[in-house]
């Protein structure tokens, strides 16, 4: 049974993680390396499933592959990207479903990677290796990150599957310490046949989502799905510019107002599309880039607005 036979598109990444386990030469710990939205966490999955089932009874491979999906498997710990709310740890699903205004980005804490030594300190249970997945590994802070490297140095009868879009998003000495597996954009044909299989078909028709996303399925379904929630107004006074400051002072009141930061920063790839589209100006990309890392750095979003919608009207 081919475990990896749902991935399309990631032929390479496909092959490494096949042989490694072929040749029994599974590394300690792997860096799944790409922009989101095409196939890493699919792959961290298949791959984790075939981990789990080494010298596990074929009758017994359904089974597996369900508690691995349902997360309940004793032997896999995976971690996400979390939001603090009232001393609670909640993902971006359980956010969701809370309803939780979110007023910044969700992060890997050191709370959840001190929960790796802990899993870590009993023997598998009932596979022959423990499996921890770090996705979106480019979220940890600083202290989260350097408490996973005594793991990374150590970890046992385990392997770590980190998933990042870059090696360049995580700390050299944690990057040192894994088997980076590339991963690529889809062509035509394969972003084609994702959105198509998972019932997302009409995404095709829409060709400004198609240009943001860039050969990413997952970037194309989110773009979509964030479209519909701004306001066609807002979207039209955004792609237009105010003619004047207050204009300017008052559209960055109603962008703050109406979006949580994520849906800010979506936003902020939004305009990179449309503004180079109307304006082909390099400085207007450049404000652009400077308001993301604002809001990532947790400046105040509406002063983060004002001054880049400030900024453009006065060289457009």
């Amino acid at each position: 049974m081919n475990g990896f036979q749902p991935v399309i598109g990631q032929p390479q990444a496909v092959e490494l993680l096949q042989q490694a386990i072929a040749q029994n030469r599974i590394a300690p710990a792997y860096l799944l390396a790409g922009t989101p939205g095409i196939g890493r966490s699919l792959v961290a999955k298949c791959f984790t499933e075939a981990l789990l089932s080494l010298n596990i009874a074929q009758d017994k491979q359904i089974l597996l592959q369900k508690r691995v999906s349902e997360g309940n498997h004793p032997d896999l710990l995976w971690i996400e990207p979390t939001y603090q709310n009232q001393g609670q740890l909640l993902t971006v699903q359980e956010a969701e479903k809370s309803g939780l205004k979110r007023k910044a980005t969700p992060q890997i804490r050191i709370e959840q990677i001190r929960e790796i030594p802990q899993f870590l300190s009993r023997p598998p249970l009932e596979a022959s290796r423990s499996v921890i997945v770090i996705e979106g590994a480019e979220t940890m802070t600083e202290a989260a990150a350097n408490g996973l490297l005594k793991t990374l140095e150590e970890p046992g009868k385990a392997t770590l599957i980190l998933i990042a879009p870059s090696t360049d998003s995580l700390l050299p000495t944690l990057v040192s310490r894994c088997q980076k597996i590339p991963f690529y954009r889809l062509s035509k044909t394969d972003l084609t046949m994702v959105l198509e299989r998972i019932g997302y078909g009409e995404i095709l028709q829409n060709q400004e989502i198609l240009n943001l996303a860039q050969g990413s399925p997952g970037e194309a379904i989110a773009s979509y799905s964030q479209l519909q929630t701004i306001p066609e107004t807002l979207r039209q006074q955004l792609t237009k510019l105010p003619q004047n400051v207050l204009g300017a002072l008052d559209l960055a009141k109603t962008v703050t107002k109406e979006l949580d930061t994520p849906a800010q920063l979506w936003l902020i790839d939004y305009l990179e599309y449309r503004y180079w589209e109307n304006f082909h100006n390099s400085t207007v990309l450049n404000y652009l880039e400077t308001a993301r890392q604002s809001l990532l750095c947790y400046v105040q979003p509406r002063l983060v607005w004002e001054c880049l919608l400030l900024e453009i009207i006065d060289i457009i």
